[in-house]
């Protein structure tokens, strides 16, 4: 009897990912999104895993237990809104120009370990930065990417019966005057920075498209692209309610 060479065994696909490319935001329209994902994922936990990749407007969120002397200001108005929420890390900013990126992972079909989970989120940031020569590392005892010394992705998760929330913000050429407001991620002595200092023609689709498949390489899946008329069709929050746009 002949042997199956390796040629001849069939390959094994990566699992799907479910990817929305969601464009601008509000804040607490994307919070609620991930929770309803996660609430679901958890009641279903064969589904697929999902990617948000989005931009926010203008907002400052406090992660669960964190020092609100790190906000310089009282908020007022007229400024950017205030979220406390209930992922782990301290304050940070969002705005344009970010490239924002919220996982809803079942890590039981990846590995269940947090500082696992933290390291591939750095993985999939410093693999997309490489991609520009721009080179991003780790510093010790620390969450995050940096370049030169600057911070440039900022990363903060929640996790439910090892099912993901929130997730990473990278820097790619948002206006950075909002940090002078807060000490980020309350990190006195390292400088908030963006790939914009590196690469001024780099634009958020080009770094975006390049982030996808790194996530996709760290994470052995494989992405699918949804839209808006998937989630009605499936059953899960219209985007109406949410406040989403309907993609093309």
């Amino acid at each position: 009897m002949s042997r199956l060479s390796e040629a001849d065994v069939p390959a094994i696909a990566p699992p799907p990912c479910r990817l929305y490319r969601l464009g601008l935001i509000p804040y607490t329209v994307a919070w609620a999104w991930q929770k309803d994902l996660l609430q679901t994922l958890r009641q279903e936990p064969t589904r697929p895993d999902t990617l948000l990749l989005l931009e926010h407007p203008a907002v400052y969120t406090l992660g669960q237990g964190s020092d609100e002397t790190f906000l310089k200001f009282t908020p007022q108005p007229q400024m950017p809104p205030v979220v406390k929420i209930e992922r782990g890390g301290e304050v940070t900013y969002h705005c344009p120009g970010q490239l924002v990126g919220y996982p809803i992972l079942n890590l039981r079909r990846h590995r269940p370990d947090l500082h696992w989970y933290l390291r591939q989120l750095e993985e999939v940031v410093i693999q997309t930065l490489m991609v520009f020569d721009i080179p991003g590392e780790r510093l010790a005892g620390l969450t995050g990417v940096w370049v030169e010394g600057h911070k440039v992705a900022a990363i903060g998760i929640k996790v439910s019966r090892w099912i993901t929330m929130h997730g990473f913000a990278l820097n790619v050429n948002p206006d950075l005057s909002g940090f002078q407001n807060i000490v980020p991620c309350g990190i006195e002595d390292k400088p908030v920075g963006s790939l914009a200092q590196f690469r001024p023609d780099l634009t958020r689709s080009q770094v975006q498209g390049v982030l996808e498949n790194a996530f996709a390489e760290v994470f052995h899946c494989r992405l699918q692209l949804q839209t808006s008329a998937t989630l009605i069709s499936e059953g899960e929050s219209p985007c109406s309610e949410l406040g989403l746009p309907r993609q093309s």
